[in-house]
């Protein structure tokens, strides 16, 4: 029987959803992996949105639970950092002590990212050491892909956080780091 990977990301809003989720599904089936996707299991059907979601809510936490490994897209997403529903399902999986691998198509470091994006360039220093932004809230420089919790999860967990540099056309369509990480799952767990 396959093992069971996860699919994490905010793949689910994009206008080509279906399209690049089953491009994601046939590449771990071209790895010898059962993909489980979320957005699968649950339709409307008149439900009001908040039972909805929590519909989706309660079938995904089953498809984590089904489950051996994750893989999540960490691209930034509507910010600075990963979608906060990744996060908290590549927070889950690493609960359970699940194999966790993740990519993002941004290869800059978070701190770049805070630095430039959200606070435009305008850090001071801080008295005390590090760096602050004009509102006095410090950012931390720890040359990670995101908030130091998600790269130590994952390498805690003998898993890679994959970074690359994709064109901006691409920056959630992409799987070139989907698929690097499928090659290191794979020959980690197969």
């Amino acid at each position: 029987m396959a093992l069971k990977i996860y699919l994490a990301g905010p793949e689910v809003f994009l206008p080509e959803a279906r399209a690049v989720i089953a491009e994601k599904k046939l590449l771990c089936s071209r790895y010898g992996f059962e993909p489980m996707a979320p957005g699968d299991l649950v339709k409307r059907d008149g439900l009001d949105p908040f039972t909805h979601g929590m519909k989706i809510s309660a079938a995904n936490e089953g498809l984590m639970m089904a489950s051996d490994a994750v893989i999540a897209n960490l691209t930034p997403f509507r910010g600075v950092s990963a979608d906060v529903g990744t996060v908290y399902e590549l927070g889950f999986m690493c609960a359970l002590g699940r194999s966790v691998w993740a990519f993002s198509n941004e290869p800059r470091d978070y701190f770049d990212r805070v630095r430039d994006d959200f606070y435009q360039g305008e850090l001071v220093p801080r008295p005390t050491g590090g760096m602050a932004g004009p509102d006095g809230l410090s950012v931390e420089n720890h040359g990670m892909g995101d908030n130091l919790m998600l790269d130590g999860g994952i390498l805690a967990r003998g898993g890679a956080f994959v970074r690359r540099d994709v064109p901006r056309e691409r920056l959630y369509s992409d799987l070139g780091g989907f698929e690097e990480c499928l090659k290191l799952a794979a020959a980690a767990l197969l």
